[in-house]
C-alpha cells in the first residue's frame, strides 16, 4: 500500500480537469492505497454545504480523506461550520507533513 496526497487547486464548477483528480483518489482508494486530497485556492469552493458537488461527494464516499485548506477558505468567506460533512478543515502545513512522510504528490 502506497500513501498518496493529492492537491487539487481549481474549482469544478470552472474546470472539468478537476473530475479527473476526484477520479484518480477514487481509483487509489479502491486500489488499497491510503489518499488525501487536499483542496486549496478555488479548490475549496465545492467542500461548502449545499454545493452542488457531487464529484467531492463520491471522493468521500469512496474513503478518501478530504482536507481543506483553512487559509483558502477564509479568503472565500467559507466559515468551517459551512463546511459539509466528510472535509476536515486543516493548516497549510499538512502538504509539507505528509510530504516529508513519503506521500507520492500530485498537485493540480
Amino acid at each position: 500500500m502506497s500513501r498518496y496526497m493529492l492537491i487539487e487547486s481549481r474549482d469544478p464548477f470552472d474546470s472539468n480537469d478537476v473530475a479527473f483528480t476526484y477520479g484518480l483518489a477514487c481509483d487509489l482508494v479502491k486500489a488499497g492505497h491510503d489518499v488525501a486530497l487536499v483542496l486549496v485556492q478555488n479548490g475549496v469552493l465545492p467542500a461548502r454545504r449545499g454545493a452542488n458537488a457531487d464529484g467531492l461527494a463520491a471522493v468521500i464516499k469512496a474513503g478518501v480523506r478530504v482536507l481543506a485548506d483553512d487559509f483558502s477558505l477564509s479568503e472565500r468567506g467559507i466559515a468551517n461550520a459551512r463546511l459539509t460533512s466528510g472535509v476536515e478543515p486543516t493548516k497549510i502545513d499538512v502538504v509539507i507533513d505528509h510530504m516529508a512522510e513519503g506521500h507520492k504528490t500530485l498537485w493540480h
